[in-house]
Formats: C-alpha cells, structure tokens, sequence
C-alpha cells in the first residue's frame, strides 16, 4: 500500500472509533490517539522523503500512485507528494494533534465535534497529496464545508452569522475556482490529444495565453479567497472570532494554507504567462492585505480579532511572495504558511485558554494576568515574539527568505510594495507589545482573577509542541529550507526572470 494512502485510512478509522465510543471521554482519547499515530506517520514520511532524497531520489513527487475513477473525464485518484506538500502536512498533523488536546474539556456532543474536526483535517491531508486537479477539489470542499458546522453549532457569538458569512463567500470563491479549473482541463494537453486533470502532466505543455488569462484570475481569486485575499478577506475575522478554540486553530493554522498553496501550485505554476502579466494588479492586493491587516490589528481590543487580522496581514506576505516569481521568493512564501501556521495555532490555542478563565477576550478588562498564570503569560509573549519576527523563531527566517527573494526583482515597483510590505512587521510589533502589555502586566484590574489557574496539562501539551515547532524551525531552518527549495526549483523553471 502507499503510505500517502494511511494519511486517508487513519483519519477516517479514527472516527469510526469515536462514534463508537460511550462519552466525550472515551471520544476525546480516541481522536487525541487516532491525530497521534497521524503525527508519528506524518513525522516518519518527512523522515523517509529526505533519505529518498539523500539516495538521489530527483523526480518530481515521490510515493505517487495513480488509479482510474472516472475514465470518461480521464479523472484518477492520483497521489504523490513533493518537498512542499509533506512540510505543509507535518505542519497539518502536528496543529491536529495539538487542536485535540486544546479542546480536551468540550463535552457537548463531543463525538461529533471531533469527528467534524478530524473531517476537516483529512480534507486538508487529501488536498495536499493530490496530483489530480478533480480530486483536490473534492478534498477541497471537504475541508472547507465541516467549518460551517464546527462554527455554527460550537462556536460563541455571533456563530450563526459568521457561519453563513463565511460559507456563502468561499462557496462563491468555489464556483470561480471550479471554473478555472475546467477551463484548465480543457486546455491540458495539445490538440489530439487526452484531457487531463493531472497537473504534472498539464505542466509539460503551455496552455494557450487567451486561456490563461482568462482562467489564470478565477483560479488566483477562487484560491486567493481562502487566503484572506483583499478584499475577500472579510470572512476571516468574523470567522475566527465565533469558532471554538479547536477551530480556530485548524481554520487559521492550516485550512487558510490551502489558499496559498493552490495559488502557487496550480494557478501561478499552470498558467506562469498570464501570472507574470497580471501580477502587479494581485501585488497591489496583497500589498494593501499586508498593510491593512496590520493597521486593522492595531485598533482592535478582542484578542481573536487582533490575531484573526494579524492573520490577514501575514498571509498577505505569502501571496505577495508567490507573485515574485524567483525561487528564494517561493521558497520563503511555504516557509511563512508553514511558520505562521504554528504561530497562530499557537496564539489561539492560548486566546481560548485565557478566556475560558477570564470569560472575556477585551484586553482592557484584563491585567496583571502573567502573576496569576505565568505558563499562559510566558507562552504568550513567546507566541509575540515569534508573530514580530524576532530571530531565533520561524517568522524570521520566513520573513527574511521573503524580502530577499522579492529584492530580487529589480523594477521599481516591486521594490515599492516591499518596502511597504516590510512596514507591516513594524506595525506587527506594536499591536504585539500593546495587547501583552495590556493583558498580563501591570496590576490585576479584576480582583476575580485572582483566584484563576494555570495551564492544565492537556493544555501543557498542545502548547509545548507548538513552542517547540516553531524554536524548531527557527534555530534550525536548513533541513526545512533545503526540502521545499528543492521541490521550488521545478516551479521556478516555468518563469522567465524579470
């Protein structure tokens, strides 16, 4: 069997034995135990990728596999991973593993929020080992679709409005991506010949440019929606600020990668002619997403809405990598869904924690909280440091592999939008230090506080394996680094250098 195949099986054994179990006790233990076997598969593929590599393993994707579905269409169940799609799917397993542990103490029909959460996460591993555009679709919609159910049903707030807010906008980047994608398919091979759904195989030819340029900006678009494109990205905040702690983590630390990892492998690497033309329109979006994420983080006095739009800003950094062409660029673009993944994972992980024991995310209610809960206080502003790029944390060599990768370029427009988007960081600094200095130091405002706990140790659990992903990476960047620009060499080979 392809072990890409297990990354399916796990998941999906995993909740035959949650709906099988008697209480939310025996439900929580059969995820937290299912996303654990998960994360160790996920570590050993990592693990076994780079040794095929070290053995002079050169091709494309490795562990591919390929099986006719639907031969009418000529669509397969094709599999296959390369130095991209297996970090972006330790970055999956170890934020599941961690999300089970952060929603340890939901009881309310608890066997179904776990299995909803584990659907989510197997569309996620599906997506990212398809080589076949029909079947990551599918995988697509089974990710994005569990979010309406995990925020209208667990959530808090103003859940019912922000489901359907956030159903209704990325059900309508959907259809502009299903679009593209059969717009794609028919332009897959020369005349004569088969239709494919198969990227790698519609890479070997040049789709004609009138098609590119018109499918090129319904695929960015249907793609650049989940990743908090401008100004698709209303859906984001509100999302994020109703979803239950579990959710948030997944949806902003994993399922939001799906957009940028699309947008580059699919629409910027199939259509590379009508990327580089329309460009500098998408760069100006994901320049004022940069800039406007951050502004409107700084204003903002919910510790969700700060994050969620913090998120907005650092994922504006991703789709302005993608669109600098270079693989110095590229390859900083996955290491930024890959570090922004865990930090935000990480920070919501802890927002939840801090206000299932304070019952409010208002940062001027607070103060004062690192003397009552010095582990969440600590994890906090470690979360901070890593948001602002501080070295010896993922966001820096992220952030760092970006700006150079984009000076690259030598025309004075690109370099414009850099040095704007290098002023998000600043910006990122300060709403980072206000919200900590606001919220855990100083004297304590609400004397209820005092009697608060600490962190528990399921909730020990999902924060140090966080903690230790991104100092991981951040200390140790070059095994990361190395696997993803090796797989970006061949992305980059479709790109005439500007």
């Amino acid at each position: 069997m392809n072990m890409l195949n297990l990354l399916i099986i796990v998941p999906v054994i995993t909740m035959i034995v949650i709906n099988l179990s008697k209480d939310y006790k025996g439900a929580r233990i059969s995820a937290a135990i299912g996303m654990g076997f998960q994360l160790l598969l996920s570590i050993f593929l990592v693990v076994t990728y780079l040794n095929q590599r070290e053995a002079g393993e050169t091709a494309a994707m490795l562990f591919t596999s390929d099986h006719v579905w639907y031969e009418s269409f000529n669509i397969h169940y094709a599999i296959g991973v390369d130095g991209i799609s297996v970090s972006l799917i330790l970055l999956t397993a170890i934020i599941a593993f961690a999300g089970v542990f952060a929603s340890w103490e939901i009881q309310n029909q608890a066997k179904e929020f776990y299995t909803t959460l584990i659907v989510l996460a197997t569309g996620v591993f599906g997506f990212f080992i398809s080589l076949d555009l029909f079947t990551m679709f599918l995988y697509y919609e089974l990710a994005v679709i569990p979010m309406y159910l995990l925020i209208g049903i667990w959530g808090s707030g103003k859940k019912e409005y922000s489901a359907m807010k956030l159903t209704l906008i990325l059900m309508g980047a959907s259809a502009l991506l299903l679009v593209g994608i059969i717009g794609i398919y028919f332009n897959s091979a020369p005349e004569g010949e088969m239709l494919t759904f198969n990227f790698t195989e519609i890479a070997k030819h040049d789709i004609p440019l009138a098609a590119q340029l018109f499918f090129f900006p319904l695929t960015f678009i249907g793609f650049g929606a989940l990743g908090a494109l401008f100004p698709l990205h209303t859906w984001s905040p509100d999302g994020h600020a109703s979803a239950p702690t579990a959710v948030s983590m997944l949806h902003a630390g994993v399922l939001m990668k799906l957009g940028g990892y699309g947008a580059l492998r699919i629409a910027v690497y199939l259509m590379p002619q009508a990327a580089q033309e329309m460009a500098w329109f998408f760069i100006i979006l994901a320049t004022i997403g940069a800039v406007y994420g951050a502004f409107s983080a700084l204003v903002q006095k919910d510790l969700k809405y700060i994050n969620a739009y913090s998120s907005v800003s650092h994922l504006g950094l991703i789709l302005f990598a993608i669109l600098m062409f270079n693989g110095i660029a590229f390859t900083g673009a996955v290491l930024q869904m890959i570090s922004h993944g865990f930090i935000t994972a990480l920070f919501f992980a802890l927002i939840g924690m801090i206000y299932s024991r304070t019952h409010t995310r208002d940062i001027y209610q607070m103060g004062g909280l690192m003397k009552v809960m010095p582990v969440l206080g600590v994890s906090y502003m470690i979360a901070g440091f890593a948001s602002l790029g501080l070295p010896g944390f993922s966001a820096f060599v992220a952030e760092m592999t970006i700006f150079v990768g984009a000076f690259q370029n030598s025309d004075l427009f690109t370099r414009i939008s850099t040095v704007l988007v290098i002023s998000s960081i600043v910006i990122t600094a300060v709403y980072i230090l206000r919200a900590a200095g606001i919220m855990l130091f100083g004297p304590i405002k609400n004397k209820e506080f005092l009697s608060l706990g600490d962190a528990h140790w399921f909730e020990k659990v999902s924060i140090f394996l966080l903690i230790i992903a991104i100092t991981a990476i951040g200390f140790f960047p070059s095994w990361l680094s190395n696997m993803i620009s090796e797989s970006v060499g061949l992305l980059v080979e479709r790109f005439v250098v500007r």
